[in-house]
Parts: C-alpha cells; sequence; structure tokens
C-alpha cells in the first residue's frame, strides 16, 4: 500500500496479476484489495473497489482505486481527460540512438485478439497515441527508457517501441526475442493525480531496481 484514505487507494500491482477480474477467472488486484479492506475494517460483505485504470496483465507498478463512487466518477473522468502525469520504466531490447523524443502513431485495437497494432492508413477506428521518452541508461543490446504517455491507449507503450524497432524485453507478443522473468519489462513507476475531494495533488511511486 503506497497510499490510502477514505475516498482512494494507491497499491503496486505485481506483474503477472489481473488489474481487475475478467473471463478466465483468476484472481486478480480488485480481489486482493476488496479482502484487505474487508479485514482491515471489519467490513462484512461486499466492499466497493472502483477500478479507475488499469495496467496490462505482465506489466507491473502503481495502481490507484476508488474507495467511493463518487471519487470513481471523479477519478475517471482525470484519467480519461489526460489530466493524470503517468511515468514508466521500459527496458527495450537494442540501444536507442535519441536521448529523447516523441512518438506519435494511430493505433487500431483487435478485440477479438486483443492484438493492437499501428493503422497504416487512416482507418476510422485509429486513435491517436503519443508518448515522449527519454533514455536513462544503455548497453549494446539493451536500453532503458523513461516514458511519459500523454494518451491512454490499449497497449499503447508496447506497440509504439515495437514499432521504432525497441520492443520491451520480454514482450513476446510484440516482438521481443528475449525472456524476462517477471512478465514484461515495462513498470508503472509514478502517477500525480488531483485528490477526488481535496483537489490536492498527490504522487505515488513504485521503486523498480533494474
Amino acid at each position: 500500500m503506497v497510499h490510502e484514505d477514505n475516498h482512494c487507494l494507491a497499491v503496486i500491482k505485481p506483474a503477472g496479476l489481473l488489474t481487475a477480474g475478467d473471463r478466465t477467472g483468476d484472481v486478480s488486484l480488485v480481489d486482493q484489495v476488496r479482502d484487505y479492506l474487508r479485514t482491515k475494517y471489519h467490513k462484512p460483505g461486499n466492499v466497493f473497489v472502483g477500478v479507475v485504470h488499469r495496467l496490462d496483465r505482465p506489466v507491473g507498478g502503481v495502481v490507484v482505486f476508488a474507495r467511493t463512487s463518487k471519487a470513481a466518477s471523479r477519478l475517471s473522468e482525470q484519467f480519461r481527460a489526460g489530466r493524470v502525469e503517468k511515468v514508466y520504466q521500459a527496458l527495450v531490447e537494442g540501444r536507442v540512438a535519441r536521448r529523447e523524443g516523441e512518438l506519435v502513431d494511430r493505433l487500431v485495437k483487435d478485440h477479438k485478439t486483443n492484438v493492437v497494432r499501428r493503422s497504416a492508413q487512416d482507418e476510422p477506428s485509429a486513435r491517436e497515441s503519443r508518448l515522449y521518452f527519454r533514455r536513462l541508461k544503455g548497453t549494446p543490446d539493451a536500453t532503458l527508457l523513461e516514458i511519459r504517455p500523454t494518451t491512454g491507449r490499449s497497449h499503447q507503450i508496447r506497440v509504439q517501441l515495437a514499432a521504432m524497432g525497441h520492443p520491451i524485453v520480454g514482450d513476446r507478443k510484440y516482438g521481443s526475442r528475449r525472456p524476462f522473468e517477471d512478465g514484461i519489462a515495462l513498470r508503472a513507476v509514478q502517477l500525480t493525480f488531483e485528490h477526488p475531494t481535496t483537489k490536492q495533488p498527490i504522487t505515488v511511486e513504485a521503486a523498480v531496481d533494474w
């Protein structure tokens, strides 16, 4: 637990764990958070946990949940409007030559296969996706990047980095040839959002040891 109050809480999701339940029926982070709240506050029955954003299953890092419906509505709107500042770190294959830059692509998701691709033409379902990257350190065969997406598209970081020629280590779905022992080498290391009632900025972080 990296933040907790009466309106929201933030936790660190391990790579490989679902953020919220799906048709697999596997245990999710929501299940774990609900159990935590039920036990800590001795609440019988169902406990409200509002999902306001998600991380892909193989991605670890900070996730924020709402504890009330009003907080859920306000936090969800911040994420939809792009007002939440999100910082990731990604270990990618190869040496990234540029120190920093912006990637702009139009992405299309195939909901049947859960695969996202760059739009080859102006498809109606394509959505603009933007992110900024900054090189933190590198070796001849891998580079650690700081990623700041300004849009929140599904699989966005994974697809855009792969399209740049530098897939995330371990991300075989998008072209990585190298194994990674813990999901894929992408972590949500920082989120800054406006508290749903006090309106004060809150920053939550997850330490990563590459």
